[in-house]
């Protein structure tokens, strides 16, 4: 079946053939404007070789990817060297500890030795004391003793002044020193 060609009028009243509204095709050279825009393409991908801007994007992406890789290497030199840094303080964390520990040891150590030297100090000034104490008592006993002594003898000399003077008179008296001083 063929379809009959649609014919419209202008305001000049001639007819274009094809056209439904009046309007002609666009072509030059023989090609209509689809054809046109296929050339142009192809000359703009021309051009684009022509001019090296695909080996121009390869050179920018190797660029950016030889920065990235850079970057990456950055990067993982940073986390062994912080990897390095955690082990380190770890270590010094550990060492620390153990100082720590061992710090608490030797002062619970030296306050034993102090506790029992307290003790030791506590037993010798007790035993001082007592010593002191048991002087004081024997100079006490002493000086009791010979007070004891003194009166005793005073006591005694009296008593005998009294029998002597009971017994003898001034002739006995006389004799007797008279005899003491013959004895000399």
């Amino acid at each position: 079946m063929v379809e009959p060609e649609i014919v419209n009028e202008t305001h000049s009243g001639a007819e274009v053939p094809g056209t439904a509204h009046g309007t002609a095709d666009p072509s030059a050279f023989g090609f209509d404007a689809s054809m046109l825009v296929g050339l142009a393409m192809v000359v703009v991908i021309i051009i684009l070789f022509w001019k090296k801007v695909p080996s121009a994007i390869g050179k920018s992406l190797d660029s950016k990817i030889a920065a990235i890789r850079a970057q990456l290497d950055e990067a993982k030199a940073l986390r062994d060297e912080a990897e390095a840094l955690k082990v380190e303080y770890e270590a010094k964390a550990k060492a620390a500890d153990a100082d720590a520990a061992a710090m608490v040891e030797r002062a619970h150590a030296e306050a034993q030795g102090i506790i029992a030297k307290a003790g030791t100090d506590a037993e010798a000034l007790s035993a001082r004391r007592q010593a002191m104490a048991e002087a004081k008592i024997a100079a006490e006993e002493r000086s009791a003793i010979d007070e004891l002594r003194a009166t005793t003898a005073r006591a005694a000399t009296a008593a005998a002044a009294k029998l002597i003077a009971e017994r003898n008179d001034a002739a006995s008296d006389a004799k007797l020193v008279d005899q003491a001083i013959a004895g000399l």
